[in-house]
């Protein structure tokens, strides 16, 4: 069985580019984390993560060494990956490195992928409520203006799948770190919010600069499109995870 993802659109034409995010289908982990488990840190067995990532990156036609990951910390750090490997403290990652594959682990949280075609530019960043109040979005754009001297009007931004507000009921202190347009009262229960966080990440991206027309969203939600994604909320933390893939091949 083959590892099924989803392919961002806004991509398309950039030569070389590697850009997806997995759904939860084909794989070898059992439930709950059935089946394409590629989160280290759930009680699945490393064994079958790292059976699940072999056939990722073979479908993908890249070697899992050159992978570089961060252990999310639910912060708002940004790192210049300039070689691959497993980093800490990190929540955004950022890189001009050909044949390194920044990676970005989600079962609720936003993954959002940024690329600078202009000067062969990645970006992958796991935005949670905590890291899109702190504004990792537009953190992560300006380390790539000064790293890479990308322009935000060059960019282009797939914003993909997380929860989305009809399942999204936080506290409203959670709220009020929001703009008010991103979030409304929950029906039944008066000390709660709907929080809109895949909006919140695209209102921080417009404001950076990146064009409406060079940005996309995935259609999708973690948590009510159960047959396609993993959601930590709907399944009570025990599940899988997804991830965001994106890097330049090499010449």
């Amino acid at each position: 069985m083959q590892p099924e993802y989803i392919v961002p659109g806004i991509f398309s034409g950039i030569d070389d580019l590697v850009a997806l995010q997995t759904t939860r289908k084909g794989g070898v982990s059992p439930p709950p984390f059935g089946s394409l488990n590629l989160g280290r840190n759930t009680e699945d067995s490393m064994e079958n993560v790292r059976e699940n990532t072999a056939a990722l990156c073979r479908a993908l036609q890249i070697a899992p060494e050159r992978l570089a990951g961060s252990d999310q910390v639910h912060g708002t750090g940004v790192l210049h990956a300039r070689r691959p490997g497993c980093y800490r403290g990190y929540d955004a990652l950022v890189t001009a490195s050909r044949d390194v594959y920044l990676c970005i682990f989600t079962a609720d949280c936003f993954p959002v992928l940024l690329c600078d075609p202009e000067n062969r530019a990645v970006a992958a960043i796991h935005a949670g409520w905590k890291g899109t109040a702190g504004a990792i979005v537009a953190k992560t754009i300006e380390l790539m203006q000064q790293q890479f001297h990308s322009n935000p009007g060059n960019l282009f931004a797939w914003i993909g799948t997380g929860i989305s507000q009809p399942s999204y009921e936080v506290d409203m202190a959670v709220a009020a770190q929001f703009p008010s347009a991103h979030h409304i009262p929950a029906a039944h229960e008066k000390k709660k919010a709907l929080l809109d966080l895949g909006g919140a990440n695209r209102t921080q991206l417009l404001g950076a600069g990146v064009p409406e027309r060079q940005i996309e969203s995935s259609p999708f939600c973690a948590s009510g499109d159960s047959e396609l994604f993993y959601s930590y909320r709907r399944d009570a933390g025990r599940t899988g995870r997804m991830a965001s893939i994106i890097g330049l091949r090499p010449r």
